[in-house]
């Protein structure tokens, strides 16, 4: 004998809140993901910025106090002394300051702070994500209950946790996602 399963027309609407849930859900995966990656890219950036900022620091140093050492000198007057004196004037305020190609102390600074901020932003967003995330998980286990139990309390819960989730995703995406 085979039994034939007759979906009462409140489960029909139950079935499609979960079906709508699970496709916010995963967009929001993916989004967040997308985010997560951008959080990793840009903390390398911010990274590799600041380390040429050492190494400019490093050199401009070095070459600072080669200037003073050889100022001190009793060849300070020799003329190829004096030449080399003053390219590496030059090339101290170049280390400082590189505004042509971006790469002065002052500019690499500039530039790390930015793809810090970025990642902040991109970071606040995941994170803000994986919380709309949660809610919607939960929202589609509450809706699958109500289709067990009959209780269709659950399934307004189930909608108003995703409607909830909806929202927290689309200002992490739109807004910027400083929720937490």
């Amino acid at each position: 004998m085979s039994e034939h399963l007759e979906l009462h027309p409140e489960n029909k609407r139950i079935a499609m809140l979960i079906a709508v849930l699970a496709l916010v859900l995963a967009v929001c995966e993916t989004l967040s993901k997308g985010y997560q990656t951008e959080v990793i890219s840009k903390h390398i950036q911010s990274s590799d910025l600041w380390s040429f900022y050492q190494a400019k620091t490093i050199r401009q140093t070095a070459t600072q106090l080669t200037i003073d050492t050889l100022k001190l000198s009793d060849r300070k007057d020799d003329p190829s002394i004096t030449a080399a004196l003053e390219k590496w004037e030059k090339d101290v305020k170049r280390y400082s300051s590189e505004p042509d190609k971006g790469e002065g102390r002052k500019e690499l600074a500039e530039r790390a702070q930015i793809a810090e901020h970025q990642r902040e932003e991109a970071s606040h967003r995941y994170h803000s994500l994986e919380i709309a995330v949660g809610m919607l998980q939960v929202a589609i286990v509450l809706a699958s209950a109500s289709v067990l139990t009959g209780m269709m309390a659950l399934a307004w819960l189930s909608g108003g946790l995703g409607l909830t989730a909806a929202g927290i995703a689309a200002y992490a995406t739109l807004i910027g996602g400083h929720l937490i």
